[in-house]
């Protein structure tokens, strides 16, 4: 079937078998062009004839000729007035994909910027997953970053996706809700978050509609009703309010809107309302020449109807992450119905409806500059996820939790705004202020008042970071951080700080185990481990140490395989090495995550220890009569020798056990004593008093070692009220 270039293209449109040809579409986007120069659509008139020969025979679903579709979202992209080489990028886009058409050939033909554009744009080949949601996920992550070297790729995308929605009918109902779900979980919020806003909307609502199509038209015929039914007050309305912005001498356009079914969908779920119940399915905005009047209008607005207290939103002073500004109240009107009202500049609605789109669509104002700048920072932080992130699985995770639209503005203790996610914590502002700032926080204060790390930010909250060095983040941070920024640098770093630590411990387990084996550690060559190697998934060294320093690997079966080679075999390689630790391992206190005291009995330098390997824990040190050692049940393949090191560097935690007469000052005297001996007093609670004249208190102190805690205990026995006093081998409950 000849399908018709751009040229040839009837005004009416051809029709064979009853199928229409791409010609009145081709003819339209031709008219939609005129922004651009006679060059330029020569261009992408040449483009389309590729398309269009390289398409021919394929057809969509619904029996339209496929070329229909690129067309398509070129005539979507010419709306938002975007340049030639995205216009031709967008009627080549599937041609990478479905047909034999080689990236190169469009280099080629077309410049190395549009065949980057259709390949940022293009799946990733099927065949090399295992499963849909894995290809799915890596195909997000290579559109992502595609899109964050050059924005123009998720505008091709959102246009690609907008018009698979509007043409979603033609599929069959499992699929409609499969590519419905992921309109709504991933391009809806990403066209929210690049400003984009009618565009948000419209997938917003087919997203719904595909979703839940009984909801949709339950919804769309009740809305049609109330229309019919309020469409007199409405025009009285913004009649009342035209009239007093006219008395304030303010030049303004009002116009009413209609909320969208998916929002008024959303407010009856969140407040559990019904739909008579959700009055603001309207609402006005004024369009003002500037933001002194903008602000005019509010306060005219405001004497004629009463404001709704905590439903005022100056975005104009504080701009969304997105580069949205506007001015947002809700009044009490007539009848007790809200009125939601929102007063922008026309600069600032150009932004609003187009958001990071504007930037093509008006380029001669400086105006949306900020808006652009705002985006770009938000897509550079994707950048930062993906480094930070292991697998694509991980980086969609990541990335979700960002793409929620609401926001909460904090300032720094200079001043400075930052826009956060609704939910977000103090380690979130920490780490939006800079990594390392992250990384090293300890406390936190806000609006002056020291608070916990997991405190949840609120709007215009002055916000100050306690750091330290020494510091490092805690995993638990993982189960109360808002933003996927945080999240992937705090797992990155406990990725690399465990596997350093645990290749540490590693190295000196696997010396211990070529020891018992009667082999020499300094023997063990590079061509020991390439044979290793060979018979083994691990690919570094490092990876192998860190295993056997997590323990999931035994070092003594790394030693043998590394003594396995014919010419390196030991004598006595075979030796017993269950009772051969020739040395132990040194324990200094400082290794980290790789080495945990356990809390059953609290080791301290000076007791007798031995050290469980525990499968993704790394050491786990016990004092030698610790109760959990049960003797029964004891493996010596999962037990190591270890000594203290003679000068600990750190203090170590121990539960103390006292018994004193009930008298005032007591316990300020056990705490100057503690003090006085240099040590420090953790967490302290009361036992059930057997009687009266006596308190029982359990405490955790800080002590150097055995040594230290004798010398605390000495000066304690010296407070004559003190009648017992005794180490715990147990944790306090």
């Amino acid at each position: 079937m000849p399908a018709l270039g751009i040229h040839t293209a009837t005004a009416t449109g051809a029709k064979v078998g009853g199928v229409a040809l791409p010609g009145p579409g081709a003819e339209e986007l031709t008219s939609a062009l005129g922004y651009l120069k006679p060059a330029d659509i020569e261009q992408i008139e040449q483009a389309y004839e590729v398309a269009r020969a390289a398409h021919s025979g394929q057809f969509r679903k619904s029996g339209e000729p496929y070329i229909t579709h690129p067309l398509a979202v070129a005539k979507i992209l010419a709306e938002w007035h975007l340049d030639a080489q995205a216009m031709m990028a967008a009627i080549l886009h599937d041609v990478v994909e479905d047909t034999p058409t080689t990236k190169s050939e469009i280099a080629k033909r077309f410049g190395k910027p549009v065949a980057e554009l259709v390949d940022g744009v293009s799946k990733i080949d099927r065949i090399e997953f295992a499963t849909l949601q894995h290809a799915q996920a890596e195909n997000f992550r290579k559109m992502l970053l595609a899109m964050a070297r050059d924005v123009r790729v998720i505008l091709i995308k959102l246009a690609d996706r907008l018009h698979n929605m509007r043409t979603l009918d033609a599929v069959h109902a499992e699929k409609q809700e499969r590519v419905a779900k992921e309109t709504l979980e991933i391009y809806a919020p990403i066209a929210n978050r690049l400003g984009l806003s009618s565009l948000y909307y419209e997938l917003e609502d087919l997203g719904f509609r595909y979703m839940h199509p009984t909801r949709f038209k339950v919804l769309d015929k009740a809305l049609k009703k109330a229309r019919g039914n309020r469409r007199d007050a409405v025009g009285k309305i913004a009649e009342q309010i035209k009239d007093r912005l006219k008395e304030f001498k303010v030049d303004a356009q009002v116009t009413g809107r209609e909320k969208h079914i998916s929002s008024i969908y959303k407010k009856m779920q969140e407040k559990n309302i019904s739909f008579s119940e959700v009055f603001d399915i309207y609402g006005f905005r004024i369009i003002v020449p500037d933001v002194s009047q903008a602000y005019l209008a509010l306060g005219a607005l405001h004497t004629m109807y009463k404001p709704i207290p905590g439903k005022f939103k100056d975005y104009v002073a504080i701009p969304k992450a997105n580069g949205y500004q506007s001015l947002h109240t809700t009044l009490f009107g007539p009848f007790g119905m809200p009125l939601e009202i929102q007063i922008r500049t026309a600069d600032m609605h150009k932004v609003a409806e187009a958001g990071v789109a504007s930037h093509w669509l008006y380029k001669a104002d400086e105006t949306d500059a900020k808006g652009v700048q705002l985006k770009s920072q938000w897509l550079q932080s994707l950048l930062e996820i993906q480094s930070e992130s292991g697998d694509a699985l991980e980086f969609l995770e990541h990335i979700k939790v960002d793409l929620f639209p609401d926001e909460v503005y904090v300032f720094s203790p200079k001043g400075k705004i930052f826009s956060l996610p609704k939910g977000a914590t103090a380690i979130d502002f920490s780490y939006a202020v800079h990594t390392d700032v992250g990384n090293h926080c300890v406390s936190a204060r806000i609006n002056g008042e020291p608070v916990p790390l997991g405190t949840v930010l609120r709007n215009g909250d002055r916000i100050e970071i306690i750091t330290d060095p020494q510091a490092r983040p805690n995993p638990a941070w993982l189960s109360y951080v808002g933003t996927g920024k945080a999240r992937s640098h705090i797992r990155h770093y406990l990725k690399t700080m465990q596997s350093a630590e645990s290749a540490e411990v590693g190295e000196l387990l696997l010396v211990q185990a070529l020891r018992s084996l009667k082999a020499n550690p300094d023997e063990i060559s590079e061509a020991h481990w390439k044979g290793f190697f060979k018979g083994d998934s691990a690919k570094t060294r490092e990876e192998v140490l860190a295993d056997i320093g997590l323990g999931k690997r035994l070092a003594v079966v790394v030693a043998k395989m590394l003594l396995s080679k014919p010419d390196t075999h030991a004598e006595g390689g075979e030796a017993d090495h269950h009772h051969q630790h020739l040395d132990s391992i040194t324990i200094r206190g400082t290794e980290g995550m790789a080495v945990q005291f356990a809390p059953c009995c609290r080791p301290i330098p000076g007791d007798p220890i031995i050290a469980q390997i525990k499968k993704g824990q790394g050491l786990v040190v016990h004092t030698h009569d610790c109760p959990a050692i049960h003797p029964f049940h004891f493996d010596p393949e999962k037990w190591v020798d270890v000594q203290w090191d003679p000068a600990p560097e750190r203090l170590f935690e121990v539960n103390v056990r006292l018994t004193a007469a009930n008298q005032r000052g007591v316990l300020a005297r056990l705490a100057a004593e503690i003090s006085d001996a240099d040590s420090n007093i953790d967490h302290i609670e009361t036992e059930q008093k057997p009687s009266p004249a006596f308190t029982t208190i359990v405490f955790t102190v800080q002590v150097k070692s055995r040594m230290h805690l004798a010398h605390v205990f000495r000066r304690l026995r010296r407070i004559p009220e003190v009648v017992r006093i005794s180490r715990l081998k147990r944790k306090p409950q």
